[in-house]
């Protein structure tokens, strides 16, 4: 007589067992969906300058290009007024992991990584070449460096810009060889050392301009800027680039060399710096178009800054659910509000967000066999949805499990998660039995798993978790 391998779907969902027309029994599973915020990688709010369990930035206040000052921490990741996450944005000024000339201070980075995955957190990552304010200050590029080039602060011509910012934009002249080759060469260095590092969730394509925001991009030699842009598509190969939103040329060329995402650090400023002029309505919709990147969400992350903190929107009274539905439909999955609190009456709009920010899978069906034997194939169907505005771009992999009391079995298909876009996904396949494998009664259990350890890493928006 045939052993068979009886098998059921170990999650209280609403079950139907068919028969068809050649009198196979089928069990098909409807899953109940649920309707809580989920912690996922890469999506969602993140911290700034901080991990999970810091303490805030109070009032209208935060830090940036500093290295981390660590807190110290009680194992208590909660928040009150901030939204747990699973990214940590840590972003650092050239001359603090280049002290000396071709001499880093990894340590800086390490150590972040190490405290974010301790905090159930990646990194994301900017190396800036320079903030604002006087020569030879904390934000400056590195001391060797200005030796080298001069004292001159400025660059951008007196012409370019808006008038609060004639004649700023540029702390040394990117068209200056020396600068795209030392800049570079740290860029290059980078990507040999993390590019792939498990805890590493991206880095910014970060070439010029205060902060690393870019500005000035467009005015570049095509000689610079793809030496710059080189040094981060050259490099980084495995670990996701998020690109500024800098301008067509720079952009465009970006998308030429690689699958890169994009970034804007001014979300939400709705005429906070001229009162005919904003970032949301005036300079965001257009240059998305303009500059080639209303599709690039498809291969690479969006990931966006707000303009100043939560509590300025509210002060100044600009439309919470506006600036919003805007970020939805430019595919956001990442968000950071700089570490400083959500004002409490924007929670339920804020809940809503982090619910379609990024993925949010949820298995609609699923249907196998009531048995099978060894050697013969299990075959499977199954109806998924997308219900946030993008994908998931890590090379995750959809698993099934067979688990009895004496027996565990894990099954690896091809599906390729990165390719689920918003919207309704099938997926159906087949996997052998092995020889030998043991009869009885097994779960069959559907996860989405790293490739090392095959460990669940995507919480689904469905019942029955358990693991």
């Amino acid at each position: 007589m045939e052993k068979l391998i009886n098998l059921f779907l170990a999650f209280c969902f609403f079950l139907i067992q068919c028969t068809n027309l050649f009198g196979q029994k089928t069990i098909r599973i409807l899953p109940k969906e649920i309707d809580e915020v989920l912690i996922n990688p890469g999506i969602g709010f993140m911290t700034f300058q901080r991990f999970n369990g810091d303490s805030l930035n109070s009032g209208l206040t935060w830090t940036e290009g500093l290295p981390i000052v660590y807190q110290e921490y009680d194992d208590n990741q909660d928040y009150k007024d901030y939204p747990l996450t699973s990214i940590a944005y840590f972003r650092v000024y050239w001359r603090y992991l280049e002290p000396e000339m071709g001499q880093y201070d990894w340590s800086l980075i390490d150590m972040a990584l190490e405290t974010a995955r301790k905090r159930h957190q990646t990194l994301m990552l900017r190396i800036a070449p320079y903030g604002s304010g006087p020569v030879n200050n904390n934000t400056d590029v590195p001391e060797w460096y200005r030796s080298m080039v001069g004292s001159k602060n400025e660059w951008v011509p007196e012409n370019y810009g808006f008038d609060f910012e004639k004649g700023e934009g540029w702390r040394v002249d990117a068209e200056d060889p020396r600068y795209a080759f030392y800049y570079g060469r740290m860029i290059t260095e980078l990507g040999k050392r993390y590019d792939g590092h498990p805890d590493m969730e991206s880095v910014d394509l970060s070439i010029v301009g205060h902060w690393g925001e870019g500005k000035g991009a467009e005015i570049l030699n095509q000689k610079t800027r793809e030496a710059l842009v080189n040094a981060y598509t050259d490099n980084f190969k495995k670990t996701p680039l998020i690109m500024l939103l800098t301008d067509e040329t720079t952009n465009k060329y970006g998308l030429l060399k690689a699958n890169v995402g994009w970034r804007v650090d001014c979300l939400g400023d709705m005429g906070g710096f001229m009162p005919c002029w904003s970032h949301m309505l005036d300079y965001y919709p257009d240059a998305i178009i303009n500059y080639g990147m209303q599709d690039a969400w498809k291969k690479g992350p969006v990931s966006m800054e707000i303009c100043w903190v939560m509590q300025k929107w509210k002060n100044d009274g600009w439309d919470i659910d506006y600036i919003i539905n805007q970020s939805l439909k430019w595919h956001i999955s990442s968000f950071n509000a700089k570490s400083s609190a959500v004002p409490e009456e924007w929670w339920p709009s804020v809940n809503k967000w982090l619910k379609m920010m990024g993925y949010r899978f949820v298995l609609r069906k699923f249907s196998y066999p009531e048995s099978v034997s060894p050697n013969e194939e299990l075959t499977f169907k199954s109806w998924w949805e997308n219900k946030g505005v993008a994908p998931c771009y890590k090379d995750f992999k959809l698993a099934i499990r067979l688990k009895s009391e004496f027996n565990v079995k894990i099954f690896i298909t091809d599906a390729n998660i990165k390719e689920w876009l918003p919207g309704d996904i099938v997926y159906n396949n087949a996997f052998t039995i092995p020889s030998g494998f043991p009869p009885g009664l097994y779960d069959v259990q559907i996860a989405i798993v790293d490739k090392l350890n095959f460990n669940p890493v995507i919480n689904l928006a469905i019942e029955g978790k358990d693991f």
